[in-house]
């Protein structure tokens, strides 16, 4: 790999978005530049976000954008000015590819594939001279004995890469079948910097309820989610049943404030509203009518214009009211329990899966170890961190991705 001791400005460690982004800017503004990736190809994960189809960013402003990040996600506000939405928009359209606008503001390719964005980042690195090198897991990285010294980057077999500026984008713990397992935070460690927990980001979350089993696959559209202590509400997405527990939007986006509560309390219980276009009051009038105008009907078909069919026996079973019973023949009583789930239907969140199946890991290495304005340590002159690695998620929807491609700009802007 470096046979014989040739010296980079830059070695970037990682070749995810971060990575690759790092590169190209280093090298486009005259950097001799090397590229390390422990896979046996670039942007493994890239590949799988939006499902394939590469939610590349967001249209939120900047002071949306931030608050994505939660508490302290001000820290990315130089990443962002610096090399915004807009910017990376740019960057792809300038090289031929074009995007397409979807709900939330989410941006894709037109294209729905995520191999025509790293295509054209694979391509800008080859065409500034960006040196690449697969199949290298970086082991140890040795800083400067002195002022003028350079970073000795070990790898396996005893080879060495030498560089006077370094850039961290290894990823995170997460989707570890992407080559993502952690490296980079040991690696921060040994040189001196804090890591925060790792705790798993946009994942589904596990429930007590064994009847979830049986509504695997159903989607339910548009649904509310309150959680009682503290007083959360999560409105207008797309929940999931899993053979496990509940996934979709709507859970994945809100999985970060939901499981330091069942940490804490060991199970969150929450309520869906089924029906939220609906007040009470209008179902029970939908019910009543019934009464008069679908009197013979079996209350399970008349449920189907409500609920999915394979929920309606969960619902029912729960009230204690035979399916088969007319519209006619329900009770005050079975009534109002009926509406009383499609508008309060209780869950019980007692886990969540490993952090290796998360989409993306909160926490990392720590902000008060990192300079917001150049993403430059501050306890390691010359050592840059980008992407994943560093502290902080946002929920799905193109966000963490412009995290990525913002702060491995800006930590390509090496000074």
């Amino acid at each position: 790999m470096n046979k014989n001791n040739e010296i980079y400005d830059v070695a970037v460690v990682g070749a995810g978005p971060a990575g690759m982004m790092a590169a190209i800017t280093a090298a486009s503004n005259g950097h001799k530049v090397i590229l390390i990736e422990k896979n046996s190809s670039a942007g493994r994960k890239l590949l799988l976000t939006g499902n394939g189809r590469c939610n590349l960013t967001n249209t939120a402003s900047l002071k949306e954008l931030l608050n994505k990040f939660g508490r302290r996600g001000s820290f990315f506000r130089s990443a962002f000015s610096k090399f915004s939405s807009q910017d990376l928009m740019g960057f792809f359209e300038s090289r031929g590819l074009e995007f397409k606008f979807e709900d939330g503001g989410r941006v894709f390719p037109i294209t729905d594939d995520s191999k025509s964005v790293l295509k054209i980042l694979e391509f800008s690195m080859k065409k500034n001279g960006v040196k690449t090198v697969y199949n290298a897991r970086l082991q140890s990285i040795k800083k400067p004995l002195k002022l003028k010294g350079f970073f000795k980057l070990k790898f396996a077999f005893n080879t060495v890469i030498q560089a006077e500026k370094v850039i961290l984008a290894t990823g995170g713990a997460s989707y570890t079948e992407t080559g993502s397992s952690g490296d980079g935070f040991r690696i921060a460690e040994e040189t001196g910097h804090g890591v925060t927990p790792l705790e798993p980001g946009i994942i589904p979350l596990k429930t007590k309820e064994s009847w979830v089993k049986g509504l695997q696959g159903i989607i339910l559209e548009d649904v509310h989610i309150t959680i009682k202590h503290p007083k959360m509400v999560f409105q207008d997405g797309n929940l999931l049943f899993t053979h496990f527990g509940v996934s979709g939007p709507l859970i994945l986006d809100n999985s970060s404030k939901i499981i330091p509560l069942i940490e804490n309390t060991g199970k969150v219980e929450l309520s869906l509203d089924l029906k939220p276009s609906y007040t009470t009051e209008e179902l029970q009038d939908q019910f009543l009518g019934a009464f008069e105008s679908h009197g013979k009907v079996d209350l399970k078909n008349y449920m189907k214009l409500f609920i999915p069919n394979r929920m309606i026996n969960v619902i029912l079973t729960l009230v204690g009211t035979d399916p088969k019973k007319k519209m006619n023949q329900i009770s005050k009583k079975e009534r109002n329990s009926i509406i009383n789930l499609l508008k309060v239907f209780p869950l019980t969140i007692t886990g969540y899966l490993p952090l290796d199946k998360a989409i993306v890991t909160c926490g990392g290495v720590s902000r008060d170890y990192i300079n917001p304005s150049n993403m430059e340590s501050k306890v390691v002159n010359g050592m840059y961190f980008a992407g994943e690695i560093v502290q902080g998620c946002a929920p799905s929807g193109g966000f963490n991705l412009q995290q990525a491609f913002s702060t491995g700009y800006l930590a390509g802007l090496v000074s």
